[in-house]
């Protein structure tokens, strides 16, 4: 009785540790800035909840939608542009968007505070003229519950997902099996609850060796969305090396075939 107690208490103290640090178990934020690349402008805008946030913007050619670009949880947006040049090169326009307390950003990350950022960057775009129809949500890993978000509270073109989820309780409890994740996360970026209400155009791509998001997730997901919808699992392919698997060329065959 007396081990049981103590292992009672080594696990209370572990699931009571694992819920005050989660946060820092969900966001790696790199808060070192380099210059923009060449071809964007660093742009700056206020969220609702008043900070002030900087993110990389590129307009579009003629004829071109612009994405509006949801990074994963960890680095920060110019680590994106090696994986986002061949868009961007097409003729694509490009909002890579400042997660607050990431590239030098005000504030911490939070579910609620992501969304305010990406609210920010679409009334920052509205500012600039760009109509709905010219702007398309492009969300990675962690950055597809925010796109799931904006595209229902924002009319867009269409909505592209790279390695989503249904949400990230589900992805927490299967990486930590023995805690009570469901009971203990904050930040829960509720996909599977939202995706039908998309009535854009979806595209979703994950690689069929992902185990930060196991390709499961990505698959009911799909199945919860709504038509039209399309989706590669991609044999071989793991979390981050999508792009080494035709990534942006099945996004561009996805852009070129948009209805006008």
């Amino acid at each position: 009785m007396k081990i049981l107690g103590l292992a009672l208490v080594a696990y209370a103290a572990l699931v009571a540790g694992c819920a005050m640090m989660q946060r820092s178990l969900m966001y790696f934020p790199d808060a070192n800035l380099p210059p923009p690349a060449p071809g964007f402008a660093a742009v700056s805008y206020r969220t609702a909840d008043g900070l002030t946030l900087t993110s990389w913007y590129r307009p579009a050619e003629k004829g071109f939608p612009t994405l509006v670009y949801f990074q994963g949880n960890g680095g920060n947006i110019s680590q994106r542009i090696y994986k986002t040049r061949p868009l961007y090169e097409a003729g694509h326009g490009l909002l890579l968007t400042g997660y607050r307390g990431y590239g030098g950003n005000p504030g911490s990350p939070t579910e609620d505070g992501l969304y305010h950022d990406a609210r920010g960057a679409m009334d920052y775009l509205a500012g600039l003229g760009l109509p709905p129809e010219r702007l398309v949500m492009l969300g990675e890993s962690l950055g597809t519950g925010v796109a799931v978000r904006m595209a229902t509270e924002f009319s867009v073109r269409a909505v592209i997902l790279e390695a989503p989820y249904t949400s990230t309780v589900d992805v927490g409890q299967a990486a930590y099996f023995f805690l009570p994740v469901g009971l203990l996360m904050k930040d829960r970026f509720p996909s599977i609850e939202l995706i039908a209400k998309i009535q854009a155009p979806l595209l979703l791509i994950h690689g069929e060796a992902d185990r930060i998001i196991p390709t499961r997730f990505g698959r009911l997901l799909y199945q919860a969305a709504r038509q039209p919808k399309e989706a590669h699992f991609i044999p071989g392919a793991g979390h981050n090396d999508l792009f080494e698997h035709g990534l942006t060329e099945i996004e561009l065959d996805f852009l070129a075939r948009l209805p006008d």
